[in-house]
């Protein structure tokens, strides 16, 4: 099993704004009842995020409140915000779009057409609708009407990294295949109205993207076949349900969004199980911890990254990458560990190297890049 990356492209929402003006924001949502003002600076200041790019911004100028009208500012009591309806109408019109642009720059990173493609993944777990994203980029790209197409939806984070399990499934029954995997996550369409401790964490570190990945198998032929020099081959997959962790993390559909629970036991989890199942899954593939040279860590926010190189024994420089990318962008959920492929891609890190997502379950996703 193997899936040879040609080409990654990512795209993001026009308008961003900075962390201390989303703190103001999350101030209103919270409402009379909520968080002290200074409670939640702190909050926004200790994410390790500097800037989000918002669907719901109109424009980077004026005051924040002015920039958006898709959540009230000063909610009265006991509003909850748009109903999951309202979102999920946005989601159709905003997330085609942004899905279509990072599958551009990857097509043309590859120097590929759209006809070349056999077979589509789409990923995504803030929006449904049907016919869905899978059927509409077909469509946008002219995708050949007869493309595979498969849908990974609500797995969170690690979403992505199902989406490459599949590519390699593909590629590896049909050396012929050529997969396109598209992430589009619209985080700033669930922010939540009121106090509860999950829902503040939520508003402030999640952030919206969409990434895409373009490959094929080894002994590609006919069309999009030339393999780029250098290329990296995501050569096996890995998945680790954590004991005693089904609520740690969830991610449910509420009348009002959708809605995170995030345990704070998540870090010592993460801390207590990951070094033993990763040396074993390593050593199936022929490699010890020492072994790799790069790391790709999905920064669900600053406490994971510190978690994960507290229980491997990585030197903080091992996530420079996933902590730049939560900075400059927040947690685009499962976006986020494409952005960081593509900017470890082109840096040149060295290989091998791990990639590293957690989502709901607890579960630990991995793969393998030579």
């Amino acid at each position: 099993m193997s899936f040879i990356i040609c080409g990654i492209g990512t795209a993001v929402p026009q308008h961003f704004a900075m962390q201390d003006e989303l703190a103001g924001l999350a101030h209103g949502l919270a409402g009379p009842g909520g968080r002290e003002d200074r409670t939640l600076k702190v909050l926004y200041r200790r994410s390790g995020v500097e800037k989000r790019h918002f669907t719901v911004l109109d424009s980077e100028a004026g005051p924040l409140e002015e920039r958006q009208s898709f959540y009230d500012p000063d909610p009265a009591p006991g509003d909850e915000g748009p109903t999951t309806a309202v979102r999920m109408a946005r989601f159709e019109t905003d997330a085609p779009p942004l899905a279509a642009q990072a599958a551009r720059a990857a097509l043309a990173e590859a120097g590929w057409n759209a006809a070349d493609i056999t077979h589509l993944v789409t990923v995504t777990c803030t929006g449904f609708f049907a016919p869905g994203l899978d059927a509409v980029l077909r469509d946008t790209l002219g995708l050949p009407r007869d493309v595979h197409r498969t849908q990974v939806g609500f797995m969170g984070c690690h979403g992505s990294m199902n989406g490459l399990r599949v590519a390699s499934s593909f590629t590896g029954a049909d050396p012929d295949a050529r997969v396109l995997v598209a992430s589009v996550e619209l985080c700033s369409l669930h922010l939540a109205y009121g106090s509860d401790p999950d829902d503040l964490v939520a508003n402030a570190i999640f952030g919206d993207g969409a990434a895409a990945v373009v490959g094929t198998g080894v002994g590609t032929s006919g069309p999009g076949a030339s393999r780029p020099d250098g290329a990296w081959t995501v050569e096996a997959n890995g998945t680790y349900l954590l004991p005693d962790s089904a609520d740690a993390m969830s991610w449910r559909i509420g009348n009002h969004g959708f809605r995170m629970t995030l345990s704070a036991r998540v870090p010592d989890l993460i801390q207590t199980h990951l070094e033993g199942w990763l040396r074993e899954w390593l050593a199936a593939q022929g490699l010890s911890m020492q072994d790799v040279a790069s790391w790709a860590v999905h920064p669900g926010g600053p406490r994971i990254l510190t978690a994960v190189e507290e229980a491997l024994g990585l030197e903080r420089a091992a996530s420079v990458v996933p902590r730049q990318v939560l900075s400059e962008f927040g947690n685009m959920s499962s976006a986020t560990i494409l952005f960081i492929l593509q900017r470890m891609r082109m840096q040149g890190a060295p290989l091998p190297l791990v990639g590293l997502a957690f989502g709901p379950g607890l579960v630990v996703e991995a793969l393998l890049v030579r």
